[in-house]
């Protein structure tokens, strides 16, 4: 398994020891919030980096910053025409954890202003709603310029999952290889099977390597964990690129 939280490493610890305890291979990682100047989101995982590196560790300390006066932003124009308030959303965050747009959709789940979580990333809280609001995130492939000096490994998360918006042109695949990009995650369910041959023949004419993520967020998705993987070989070079700190293992 990987931890992959956004923009945080506040739950390595307790991974770690549970799945030392359990007897789980664990993966310590990061999903880095980016943004293309055109205003694509764009989320590259980090696996195996130093969680101390500076020169990530400023980057992502500035996304969580605007991400907070984001998610007040947001929570502040909704409790305009919803029964909703920010003690509401901080009810469902995690302590040291990101407060984000999920934390929002449990919040609109609980007051059953929506169904679930999809049902409120669809509606209310997609970036083409009146509610949605920008926040800052580094360009992609300084995102993957970073991650490589922490030592870790960078992949391209979820990249054509159009449901989720606009997705990035070829031109930004190049800047991310260019910088280092590691891999793609191609086995995703927000990634429609038809574009799944661009980004495998993208990988074998770059060297790229192929992941899997099930991208589990608990039982507000409908993702179930373990429903797409990572093949071993992958893992393994994985571990062979990252330097920053190592898989643990019981």
């Amino acid at each position: 398994m990987a931890i992959t939280d956004h923009d945080s490493t506040g739950g390595w610890a307790e991974a770690m020891e549970a799945a030392r305890a359990l007897g789980v291979v664990l993966v310590p990682g990061m999903e880095v919030s980016c943004r293309t100047p055109e205003g694509i989101s764009v989320h590259v995982l980090s696996y195996l980096h130093d969680p101390t590196h500076p020169g990530l560790l400023e980057e992502i300390t500035k996304s969580k910053d605007a991400r907070l006066s984001r998610a007040e932003h947001m929570v502040s124009l909704l409790a305009e025409d919803y029964p909703l308030s920010w003690d509401d959303v901080t009810h469902h965050v995690a302590p040291g954890a990101t407060v984000g747009r999920p934390h929002i959709a449990d919040a609109l789940v609980a007051a059953g202003i929506v169904g679930d979580r999809s049902e409120a990333f669809a509606t209310i809280l997609s970036s083409r709603s009146r509610y949605f609001v920008q926040h800052y995130a580094p360009e992609p492939a300084l995102a993957v310029e970073l991650v490589r000096a922490a030592g870790g490994v960078p992949v391209f998360a979820h990249p054509v999952a159009e449901a989720r918006g606009r997705t990035v042109g070829e031109a930004t695949y190049h800047a991310m290889i260019d910088a280092g990009l590691a891999g793609l995650e191609v086995y995703h369910r927000d990634n429609p099977e038809a574009r799944r041959p661009f980004l495998l023949d993208l990988a074998r004419r770059y060297g790229l390597l192929v992941t899997g993520s099930s991208d589990y967020h608990g039982s507000g998705k409908v993702n179930r964990l373990g429903e797409n993987t990572t093949p071993m070989e992958a893992l393994e070079e994985i571990e062979r690129q990252g330097t920053g700190v190592a898989v643990v293992r019981s």
